[in-house]
């Protein structure tokens, strides 16, 4: 699941009015009025991803064993819509009861008075957040109160091509590498007159210049959401990471990975690194190539030993007609039986700590213990209320310093400038 970032401009949330949108019931107000506990409710859960559809059937199945007079109805959106289609359901109150949320769009919601406030759930002990990654549930608070329940986690690995560390006689990555050593290997495993490069340097946020941003010791936005870090000398250095790797001929030009998909080079033995998220494990474990071919080792470390860590949330609509019922619902989702029954299903990692062990067995071929370790030390991935705008920025001016066209430092403070003046209105 790594559609965190796209089309997230099709939100216009700013437009409506915030008493438009506060007018609904809160968790502690509106449970009060909710339908009688005997009577018989039937929820809609909003969700945008088929592949995990079957996990959250078999929860549901669950769930609704245990509150007989609670049904819950999927309504699968697939992504390229989701987020036009909550937008027009925001506008006109007819929201999910219970529904999928990303970090890119969580602020916007959060701020117009769109979501539920978990409070109620979470001071009371219901849920406890302590059983979920610091930086997921740092991703949906606002305000010192939480608004989303991570069901699901992604973190960075470096994969690897072990038959091509092996005929380069270079050793295989372990969790001593660090900036240094991806360098060193990157060069010696570059082999030109075999078309063979010693990595991707991807124009990737999530998988990329985030990750290395943080691990310089920069950052992409200030904790408290008014400032760009772009500008930094270290968010400077965690950019040119990349790009030097261009520049020496160990990564495929820009040019060459626009025509090609990285990740295509890589499942043809093209490229002997990669840094990719751990949603890429289905797409390498149904490649015969990668399959047999690759592995995953601990990202490595700059200045910092650090990632970026994301993931979906379950959310409650502000305007629920059970709010009670929905409360239950998304209580049972935060639960430890059913993040193992998704976890069983192995289409992602479900976040709630030590539940992942059959997702981690799901691939023997592969090393997956590594993504569950990341999240330890991992930061929330970076936004705003206005995410879109900036992320746009980033495009712009990152891909012509990608190209050559304009210097990496200029392309970092043209979107430090402009982001700063987003941040400015937000």
């Amino acid at each position: 699941m790594k559609k965190w970032t796209g089309l997230s401009a099709l939100l216009l949330l700013f437009s409506m009015t915030l008493s438009a949108c506060s007018s609904g019931s809160t968790s502690s107000d509106a449970t009060t009025s909710s339908t009688s506990s005997t009577e018989k409710v039937t929820l809609t859960y909003g969700m945008w991803d088929k592949n995990y559809q079957p996990a959250m059937e078999k929860i549901i199945d669950t769930f609704e064993q245990s509150h007989p007079n609670i049904s819950v109805n999927i309504q699968l959106t697939p992504w390229d819509q989701y987020w036009n289609k909550l937008n027009v359901a925001a506008t006109g109150d007819s929201l999910p009861d219970v529904f999928w949320m990303n970090g890119p769009n969580a602020l916007k919601y959060i701020s117009n008075d769109i979501l539920m406030p978990l409070d109620d759930l979470t001071q009371k002990g219901d849920i406890q957040v302590s059983n979920f990654p610091s930086g997921l549930i740092d991703l949906y608070k606002y305000n010192n109160s939480q608004y989303g329940i991570p069901f699901e986690m992604s973190t960075i690995g470096l994969w690897y091509n072990k038959t091509l560390f092996k005929n380069a006689n270079v050793a295989v990555p372990d969790d001593t590498w660090d900036w240094d050593k991806v360098k060193e290997a990157a060069a010696k495993l570059t082999n030109k007159d075999k078309g063979i490069w010693g990595i991707g340097a991807q124009q990737k946020n999530q998988q990329g210049y985030y990750d290395t941003i943080l691990q310089a010791g920069g950052y992409i936005i200030s904790p408290d959401k008014k400032k760009s870090g772009y500008d930094l000398p270290a968010s400077i250095e965690g950019l040119e990471y990349w790009t030097d790797f261009i520049k020496a001929g160990d990564s495929p030009t820009a040019a060459q990975m626009s025509q090609t998909d990285p990740v295509k080079l890589f499942e043809s033995g093209k490229l002997a690194m990669l840094y990719d998220g751990s949603w890429a494990v289905g797409e390498y474990a149904n490649n015969d190539y990668t399959k047999a071919n690759v592995n995953v080792a601990k990202l490595p470390k700059g200045k910092e030993d650090t990632q970026v860590i994301h993931g979906a949330a379950n959310v409650i609509s502000a305007k629920t007609a059970h709010p009670q019922q929905a409360q239950q619902f998304l209580t049972y989702l935060s639960s430890k039986e059913a993040n193992e029954i998704f976890a069983s299903f192995g289409s992602g990692i479900p976040a709630f700590n030590g539940t992942q062990s059959a997702w981690v067995k799901s691939v023997p071929e592969f090393n997956l213990q590594v993504f569950i370790d990341a999240a330890a030390n991992a930061k929330p991935y970076p936004v705003s209320k206005d995410t879109a705008a900036w992320l746009a920025l980033e495009d712009e001016y990152f891909t012509k310093a990608w190209y050559g066209q304009m210097s990496v430092t200029d392309a970092a403070k043209e979107v430090a400038s402009k982001m700063n003046d987003i941040l400015a209105k937000e």
